[in-house]
């Protein structure tokens, strides 16, 4: 499988798992637990593969930054979370970064 196409269904496992931790309600309901545990065992296998090929530190930004403003867009958007101005900077800046790091970094093996 390509290395982008397994962090990025890590990336998507990891917001799935996340954004059901809330359903979860402290791992007391068995439908939202699994979710969360499934998403996590998934999105964690799929990183370990995917720094094969990439550097760690590289991987995990990218992962991470991803998946903190997709759970963010996510709770804005199912659950109406507000984001106000400092937030949506923040999460611009985040973007911002991950973009820096894949376009223009030759650590990504470009």
């Amino acid at each position: 499988m390509n290395v982008a196409l397994m962090l990025g269904i890590a990336i998507v496992c990891e917001v799935v798992a996340t954004s059901a931790l809330r359903s979860a309600d402290g791992f007391t309901r068995p439908i939202p637990s699994l979710v969360c545990a499934i998403g996590y065992a998934v999105a964690i296998y799929l990183l370990s593969l995917t720094v094969r090929t990439l550097p760690t530190g590289i991987v995990y930004a990218i992962w991470s930054g991803l998946g903190i403003v997709l759970v963010a867009a996510l709770a804005w958007a199912r659950d109406g979370q507000r984001l106000d101005t400092p937030a949506i900077i923040g999460l611009g800046l985040i973007i911002a970064g991950v973009l820096v790091v894949n376009l223009l970094s030759d650590s990504v093996g470009h």
